[in-house]
């Protein structure tokens, strides 16, 4: 599997988990994913879920009291400062100035116009996710949100990307930066909760959706979309024992 050492600006490069009992989402991951744990000394909790030695995506403890347990989706850049400027001016909410963290790079944290959060790495020594687009690893990233209108008017200022309509009889949105397709949108259907807010979706491509599931809930996921194909693969979306939400994905043999 070849790995990746850097990211193009503007395209999305990691995705951590912020629970409050990282001992269990530990066992719950490793068991549905195959995926190993460490700890970083002196992080304050953090550390990387691993296949084989290569990060795949991170894990962490909830960020204070009352935030709930989530996955968080990071778009790499080459200066976080000019495009948080941008965020402003668009009409995003800062979350997280551009912090250093220790040598890895620096981060920051923001709200766009319809509630979903989006976070950015300016890379330093961690460029992001030194595995991705594999079984088992982590392979989209997809904004669900109630008004796509006004995402797009915010999300193409802020990164320079285009929206184009892809998938034919299916109303979804593609991300493209340049030729590169890097993310995905989608209308929150009516059946979802008013209270569940806008939010970004991290997609991990496994080799049997089904099985898969299957196992998850075995192990105290809920089932929030059933295993369902759509063009791009089969796909199911769930929420882990602690209630992060996240999908799953085999992607279709291409004919």
């Amino acid at each position: 599997m070849p790995k990746f050492t850097s990211y193009p600006n503007g395209t999305p490069s990691w995705v951590d988990l912020q629970t409050p009992d990282t001992k269990a989402a530990q066992a719950f991951y490793g068991s549905i994913f195959g995926w190993t744990a460490i700890e970083i000394p002196d992080a304050g909790g953090y550390g990387m879920f691993r296949i084989d030695g290569a990060n795949v995506c991170g894990f962490g403890p909830t960020m204070g009291e009352g935030h709930p347990p989530a996955w968080t989706n990071y778009v790499n850049v080459v200066d976080a400062e000019a495009v948080m400027a941008r965020v402003t001016i668009a009409g995003g909410t800062v979350l997280m100035e551009p912090t250093a963290v220790m040598n890895a790079g620096h981060m920051a944290l923001f709200a766009d116009p319809t509630g979903a959060v989006l976070g950015l790495w300016q890379p330093g020594n961690h460029t992001g996710a030194d595995l991705a687009n594999e079984p088992n690893t982590w392979c989209w990233s997809e904004l669900n949100t109630r008004d796509t209108a006004k995402a797009t008017s915010f999300y193409t200022h802020v990164f320079d990307w285009e929206a184009s309509k892809a998938f034919e009889g299916m109303d979804y949105t593609e991300w493209k930066n340049g030729d590169s397709s890097v993310g995905g949108m989608m209308e929150m259907p009516d059946m979802v909760p008013a209270e569940v807010p806008a939010h970004w979706l991290p997609y991990f491509a496994v080799s049997d959706t089904d099985a898969t599931v299957a196992a998850a809930e075995k192990l105290g996921a809920t089932i929030l979309l059933p295993p369902t194909d759509i063009p791009p693969g089969r796909i199911s979306v769930l929420s882990d024992p602690a209630g992060a939400t996240f999908a799953v994905i085999k992607m279709a043999i291409p004919s």
